[in-house]
């Protein structure tokens, strides 16, 4: 069987990336251009910043991830790239040049929903999705427990009602006076703090469904009322606290879909899902049930093209490609359809 070369794109918010993935498995080559450095100076990605610094990267990352594959453009069998969710400006920037890419090599052209990526990442290297798995997604703006079935097959079974895990680390952290990105300055400090705080256990039910906005306001009505008073805040018991509760709600969550639906197999993607404590939470699960568990190495846990490449490949075994009329798009669910 002839391998499968696939050149990925990813741009949806704050770093420009491209790669080469072999088979949707083996990463050829990787690019990462970052902007943290940037929007950390804003407290957030600021978007208008976001899609420039994206135009001035675009060329650099291609370049690189082509001259470090070894290879050239034209034995690519196909162009991918992120065209939903995400910041409008940046993934505009990526769909172009993909665009472009797939017009002058004469390539197919394979769009890929971001949150796919992120589920596929479990595909990449040493790791392999097994279906049917129950998923757990963690993003900045996605927090959900899913059913995979199969290729593309994926039943929400439960989300968020209000603010995703991410998001709500990031907004802890701004209260806390932490630098931008908030999840890991978040889990540093909660590794040098104990669960001291009293907080309120969000969405408390045998549902799947789960709400942070109780959580996440407060701590902001708690920090509020302390300094107020004069009073100081125990920074690093404040976030453990924090932590503990919110990771200990996902994991009950996961463990109630666990008995519930029968699966060997479970997975967990997003950018959260780099967090150590909400990893060792859900190993203790999947290790309670002998159960098969799947997180993508760090590297490949935030935003990254690798992903992008990974996800492609069922689409292209499908057939699945897209025109030149490509459009980005803010929103769109990967669960209803692609």
């Amino acid at each position: 069987m002839k391998d499968v070369y696939i050149f990925a794109i990813e741009s949806s918010c704050d770093e420009t990336s491209a790669a080469v993935i072999k088979n949707g498995k083996e990463v050829v080559s990787l690019t990462i251009a970052s902007q943290i450095s940037t929007h950390e100076n804003y407290g957030g990605v600021v978007p208008e910043i976001a899609s420039r610094m994206h135009t001035e990267s675009i060329t650099y990352v291609i370049d690189d991830a082509i001259r470090k594959s070894g290879m050239k453009m034209e034995e690519m069998d196909a162009i991918a790239v992120t065209y939903t969710p995400g910041l409008l400006g940046s993934l505009l920037v990526g769909i172009e040049a993909a665009k472009v890419l797939s017009y002058v090599y004469n390539k197919p052209l394979i769009a890929v929903n971001h949150i796919a990526g992120h589920i596929y990442a479990n595909n990449l290297e040493d790791n392999s999705i097994k279906f049917p798995s129950l998923g757990l997604v963690v993003s900045g703006g996605h927090t959900e427990i899913i059913y995979l079935e199969n290729d593309y097959n994926f039943k929400v079974l439960g989300s968020t009602l209000d603010d995703a895990i991410g998001e709500v680390y990031d907004k802890v952290a701004r209260v806390l006076n932490l630098k931008y990105p908030g999840g890991p300055n978040i889990e540093k400090l909660a590794k040098l703090g104990k669960p001291s705080y009293k907080l309120p256990i969000p969405m408390n039910d045998d549902s799947l469904n789960l709400s942070f906005s109780g959580l996440k306001s407060s701590i902001i009505n708690l920090v509020h009322n302390e300094e107020q008073r004069g009073n100081s805040i125990n920074k690093e018991d404040l976030a453990c606290s924090f932590q503990t509760i919110a990771v200990d709600e996902l994991a009950r969550k996961l463990e109630i879909a666990i008995n519930n639906y029968k699966v060997d197999n479970v997975i967990v993607a997003g950018g959260v899902s780099a967090n150590g404590y909400l990893r060792e939470e859900i190993k203790k699960i999947t290790d309670k049930y002998n159960l098969n568990l799947s997180i993508p190495k760090m590297l490949y846990c935030t935003d990254n093209a690798a992903m992008i490449g990974a996800a492609a490949y069922p689409l292209f075994k499908q057939k699945k490609f897209a025109n030149y009329d490509l459009n980005g798009y803010s929103t769109k669910s990967v669960y209803s359809s692609n």
